[in-house]
């Protein structure tokens, strides 16, 4: 698979993926239930956040988990044996050259995948030639674009942007999320619908403040730190002020939102 992981294979990213996923659980995931017997792809699984939640929302169904990482499945596989999940199995491939038959699967799961792809529509079109005909596809994509908070500050919103530019200079697009209606439909895909799901945090909500705000949406930007700085694209002393200001959202007066967009569709 083309393209490359602008937040790294490291352990810290394996800790904000899983605080990630579990923390936005609900609001992702209520409503992906697969029925008994389903043969579904999870497509980019990584180190099997997702996973995890999908098989014990549909433990009747059955998952084959893809990644191009060899280490990251390691780590998803890992995972669902120590959480007991047992109707899952993984395996290396390319999103855009699957080693599966034509129409072999029921559904697609695709998650936070697509923004780091530089050909997002071909993912998609390899994606429905495995899928059977009249089989769902479920994509779900953030936008960083759709970011706001308070207090606002121009500092942070700059931290931010090293992080947009930093996936676009990788081939990926980190405001995908707005794209998903023409992403899907272009690929063939019919009965698209996409529905913006939106995180909201204040301190009300201790949760959300931990899990989303500060270990997976700051943790997210700190991360390119270090090649924001080295590129030019700002200084040391300017991306930790933004750093600095976006932590402050999380504070007892501050508040944070964010729009994830989740789009299904059938072949």
């Amino acid at each position: 698979m083309k393209g490359d992981y602008v937040h790294g294979y490291s352990e810290r990213e394996s800790d904000r993926l899983q605080d990630q996923a579990s923390t936005l659980s609900d609001l992702l995931h209520h409503d992906t239930k697969y029925p008994a017997g389903f043969r579904v792809l999870e497509a980019g699984c990584g180190v099997g956040a997702q996973t995890v939640i999908l098989a014990r929302n549909s433990p009747e169904a059955f998952f084959t988990c893809v990644d191009i990482s060899e280490e990251s499945l390691r780590l998803a596989e890992q995972r669902a044996k120590e959480e007991g999940i047992s109707n899952v199995e993984f395996k290396h491939a390319d999103l855009y050259d699957l080693p599966f038959r034509p129409g072999g699967f029921d559904a697609v799961f695709v998650c936070f995948v697509l923004e780091h792809l530089p050909e997002p529509e071909a993912a998609l079109l390899a994606l429905r030639k495995v899928m059977k005909d009249g089989g769902d596809i479920t994509v779900i994509e953030g936008d960083h674009g759709s970011c706001y908070f308070h207090p606002d500050s121009e500092r942070a919103r700059s931290a931010i942007d090293c992080l947009v530019r930093d996936q676009a200079t990788l081939g990926g697009d980190a405001n995908i999320g707005r794209r998903l209606f023409p992403l899907v439909s272009s690929a063939g895909f019919r009965d698209v619908r996409v529905s913006p799901r939106m995180v909201y945090v204040d301190a009300s909500k201790p949760s959300l403040v931990e899990g989303f705000t500060r270990n997976t949406f700051i943790a997210m930007v700190a991360g390119v730190r270090d090649r924001a700085i080295l590129s030019g694209a700002i200084d040391a002393a300017e991306f930790d002020k933004g750093i600095a200001d976006l932590q402050r959202t999380a504070e007892q007066d501050g508040t944070f939102c964010y729009t994830f967009f989740k789009c299904n569709a059938k072949k």
